[in-house]
């Protein structure tokens, strides 16, 4: 599961064992971002349910912008306060990724 809706992330990190939370830079996400737009813009990615379009605003801009101030830190919080019985891992870069990636194989 993934997602980013604050609402429901009590309930999701009830219902997990394993948390992955990709902290990377927020220049990383809006480059990425602006590239799904140019690439994808108004049509459903491949990995996307169908009718599932992709959107771009300057609202879903500013939420990018402000997350580290605003969210960022709230959410290690609750990540920090996990039982001990669950697993967090959480990337900063590409590179950390790859990395855990690699020691899975």
């Amino acid at each position: 599961m993934d997602g980013n809706y604050g609402g429901t992330l009590d309930e999701r990190l009830n219902a997990c064992d394993t948390v992955f939370f990709l902290d990377v830079p927020r220049g990383q996400c809006l480059s990425r971002v602006l590239r799904r737009q140019l690439l994808n813009g108004g049509r459903a990615r491949a990995e996307m349910p169908e009718g599932c379009a992709e959107r771009f605003s300057l609202e879903f801009l500013a939420w990018i912008w402000t997350y580290p101030t605003r969210r960022r830190g709230p959410i290690l919080e609750r990540l920090e306060g996990l039982r001990s019985d669950r697993l967090v891992h959480v990337f900063r870069s590409d590179a950390e990724i790859d990395h855990f990636l690699d020691r899975l194989r």
